[in-house]
């Protein structure tokens, strides 16, 4: 039985490397490229089965090869499904649900989307978004590149200020906001100190920034500061990279630093700009614990001038558990964020291409 064994086994063998080179003849004579490539990938194949057939092994060693690559890449994908692909689809369907969490689920349909329309609380929480992510886009864009302009230049204590800038960015959240609270408070602030002794604002009218009209307003102020040493050190990555003849051929012909900026600066800045302005607009769109530290006072709860679309997704999730109606909203806020995403890197190759 071995011998019949061997003896098809060599057969085989003598077959395919006979296809082999009638492939191999086939690809010399062959002009279209497309179906050279095709033909070469069949040659690998045929490889491969002649080598697992002459070797007796299960596996070949191209396929040892990528079960071991797979097999260090597996733990992570594992988790990422788990934590997060899994849940985005779940969240997905239960946009069309309805469900407590307790009870059994039920079909909702399209019920969920259209309570948005006559949810005020919605219709604020996406207003407010929208206001914060119109504020905070273009302020921290640039505050950014104007203080990676003015570090990049050779100042005394340049590494100080590059450090001191970049700091509100690596400190804790808590921190900072606990520090910023104090800084406005409405009456022990020293803010509204210099307001009333400096300008004198009557007491009545010293501002209060963490409420009303005015808490979007402080959002803005706090994150443009925060972030903005972030994005400085993405502007001077790219301003680092500017060739230094392009200014001296500009002096040589007499620009000025404005023209400087507008001709050679701005134009070589634009796919760094392009991408500040991409991850601040989706960072905008998610702002949350921003919210909560600085408007949720003791209790953490946001009133209507403050909350967002992140905290009410929270509150109708996992204070109302209404989880169908908050994976709703949560698919509203994917969409303009897709959306608007979408709308920039149209934008910006239509500029390529121009």
């Amino acid at each position: 039985m071995p011998k019949v064994d061997e003896i098809q086994k060599a057969e085989k063998i003598s077959s395919l490397q006979g296809e082999l080179t009638q492939l191999i003849a086939a690809v010399r004579t062959e002009f279209d490229e497309k179906k050279k490539r095709k033909m070469i990938v069949k040659i690998g194949e045929y490889n491969r089965r002649i080598d697992k057939l002459k070797s007796g092994r299960l596996l070949s060693r191209e396929t040892k090869r990528d079960i071991v690559a797979y097999s260090f890449i597996a733990p992570n994908f594992i988790g990422f499904c788990v934590f997060t692909l899994i849940p985005i689809v779940f969240a997905f369907a239960l946009a069309f649900l309805e469900w407590d969490g307790s009870n059994p689920i039920k079909w909702a349909g399209l019920d969920n989307f259209a309570r948005l329309g006559n949810d005020i609380f919605f219709k604020a929480a996406l207003k407010n978004t929208v206001i914060y992510c119109i504020g905070t886009v273009p302020l921290t864009m640039v505050a950014s590149l104007a203080l990676a302009i003015v570090l990049n230049q050779k100042v005394v204590g340049r590494g100080i200020f590059r450090t001191l800038s970049f700091f509100p960015y690596v400190a804790s959240l808590v921190a900072i906001t606990a520090v910023w609270k104090m800084l406005f408070h409405p009456s022990k602030g020293p803010i509204n100190n210099i307001l009333y002794t400096v300008f004198h604002v009557a007491q009545e009218d010293l501002p209060q920034w963490f409420s009303g009209g005015l808490v979007l307003l402080s959002m803005i102020l706090f994150s443009v500061w925060k972030y903005m040493g972030y994005y400085m050190v993405i502007y001077l990555a790219g301003l680092q990279g500017i060739s230094s003849e392009l200014y001296e051929a500009a002096s040589l012909d007499g620009a000025n630093t404005w023209q400087k900026f507008r001709y050679i600066t701005w134009p070589q800045l634009s796919s760094t700009t392009f991408f500040v302005v991409v991850m601040l607009t989706i960072n905008c769109f998610k702002v949350y614990d921003i919210a909560i530290m600085l408007a949720g006072g003791g209790s953490g709860e946001l009133t209507t001038s403050a909350t967002v679309l992140v905290y009410y997704i929270y509150q109708k999730a996992f204070i109302d558990w209404d989880l169908g109606y908050s994976s709703a909203v949560a698919m509203v806020l994917f969409v303009m964020v897709l959306l608007v995403t979408i709308i920039q890197f149209r934008g910006q190759a239509r500029k390529e291409r121009a």
